[in-house]
């Protein structure tokens, strides 16, 4: 990036440092918390119960597999990270809902699961 001609150079790392979010892997594994969940099938009940208001859940596609969290059915907290995560971590101008995977991206930042913050910031 360059700023008033000056060659600005960043990367996870230095998004880390500058908002002073340091990457936590614990011993004996090689990736943060959050990585490893990412890297698994949610399920989706599990989900619904930490970021929906009791009673409301995902809805399904056609298929009968969950597709997306309507905002009005979206806990509190929820609703609050997934307007951090629409602006800065993963920018769509579609709010009206969460998909699966910004879901488990919210439903880390809830249980405040350890993540390379930096590399979820697109540069």
């Amino acid at each position: 990036m360059r700023v008033k001609r000056h060659l600005i150079e960043f990367d996870a790392d230095a998004l880390n440092t500058f908002l002073k979010t340091p990457v936590v892997i614990e011993e004996g594994e090689n990736l943060p918390a959050y990585s490893r969940f990412a890297n698994l099938r949610p399920v989706p009940q599990e989900l619904a119960a930490h970021l929906c208001i009791p009673g409301r859940r995902f809805e399904l596609n056609a298929d009968g597999l969950p597709l997306k969290i309507l905002r009005k059915n979206m806990n509190t907290l929820a609703q609050t990270w997934s307007v951090l995560s629409f602006s800065n971590l993963a920018p769509t101008s579609h709010t009206s809902d969460i998909t699966l995977d910004r879901a488990k991206l919210i439903y880390g930042l809830v249980m405040m699961m350890d993540m390379n913050l930096g590399s979820l910031i697109p540069c």
